[in-house]
């Protein structure tokens, strides 16, 4: 018997990318999953369609939207699963993605989360993200972003997972908790892949795990909420959860790039976008700090594992991706 998932999509306005996305879900060859969608209050029929042309999608239609975080949490809480898997309305599974997820996370019991190879729908010669690392300057890194997928063809142990494309240990879930609310979207998966680092659960790349995304097709780049939700809450990851051996060798490197930052926002026009952003984080300071109490208390792993996770901030390399392969978070 395969252990049971379940799989949620969220979505908002997105009734456009639901074929396929569904369709995808429908050719998976896992033999025990469900499939729950929770619409953020759409306004384009999106649940109409869906309870008209796939009746066995459980739909929570949501009044308003809640952001993504909110919304995966209302599905998360009630799981009664093994696993459960994540996808984005805009991505589309290869037949095996489910199955690799799951045999993957049967392989590797200290896992509590796995990765997909996630490709460029219009290349799938090329990679999204196999992943998410995170740098030495406490920021958030697209792992493999626009390199050959063939080269990503090794399950190994990395940094995190993009929740666009990922499973869950529910274990796990119940343990470090869900995604933080008050993030709203972006950088959520982050902070949770980092929580549950910190507690001990590892999170494996899995390269059979193949998803196709179109990426950027709700969150414009560099739009405003791109640049304010994203720039926010990465200093929110960073205070919560960076342990405080590790702040004196980073705290230079994530200064480094805000300043950066701030310069190429203000020359690309949102300057007061990115500005807004971190006066709002270091407003929450208060409740950040709280969090990072909590969650710092119960660490399991010697500052040098999660040193060991972390990889070399390139800031002009950082740059170049922005210019050449836009995408919507993760700095």
């Amino acid at each position: 018997m395969s252990p049971s998932v379940k799989v949620i999509v969220v979505n908002w306005n997105g009734k456009r990318f639901l074929p396929e996305c569904l369709d995808g879900l429908r050719r998976q060859v896992h033999g025990s999953f469900t499939v729950t969608l929770v619409d953020n209050g759409s306004s384009d029929g999106s649940v109409e369609f869906v309870r008209r042309n796939y009746p066995e999608v459980e739909v929570m239609a949501l009044s308003k939207n809640l952001g993504f975080a909110a919304a995966n949490n209302i599905a998360l809480e009630a799981l009664n699963t093994e696993y459960v898997a994540l996808l984005n309305n805009d991505a589309v599974p290869h037949p095996m993605w489910l199955d690799a997820l799951t045999r993957a996370m049967e392989r590797h019991p200290d896992a509590g989360l796995a990765a997909s190879k996630m490709v460029f729908h219009h290349a799938p010669d090329s990679i999204d993200r196999a992943g998410d690392g995170f740098t030495a300057a406490g920021v958030a890194q697209l792992r493999g972003r626009s390199e050959r997928a063939e080269t990503y063809d090794q399950e190994e142990y990395v940094f995190g997972a993009c929740a666009g494309a990922a499973m869950y240990r529910t274990d796990m879930l119940r343990d470090i908790g869900l995604f933080d609310e008050d993030f709203f979207l972006l950088y959520e998966d982050v902070d949770l892949s980092f929580r549950a680092q910190l507690r001990g659960y590892r999170c494996v790349f899995v390269p059979d795990a193949v998803v196709a995304h179109k990426g950027s097709s709700s969150i414009v780049h560099d739009s405003p909420i791109s640049v304010y939700y994203s720039h926010r809450n990465l200093e929110w990851v960073y205070l919560k959860n960076m342990p405080a051996a590790l702040i004196p060798g980073t705290v230079l490197y994530h200064l480094v790039y805000d300043v950066g930052s701030l310069f190429y926002f203000v020359i690309t026009g949102r300057g007061r976008d990115f500005i807004r952003a971190k006066r709002d984080a270091m407003k929450d300071m208060g409740n950040t700090l709280r969090k990072r109490k909590r969650i710092q208390s119960r660490r399991r792993v010697e500052s040098r594992y999660i040193r060991s996770l972390m990889t070399r901030e390139t800031f002009l390399d950082r740059l170049k991706r922005r210019f050449l392969h836009a995408g919507p978070n993760h700095g």
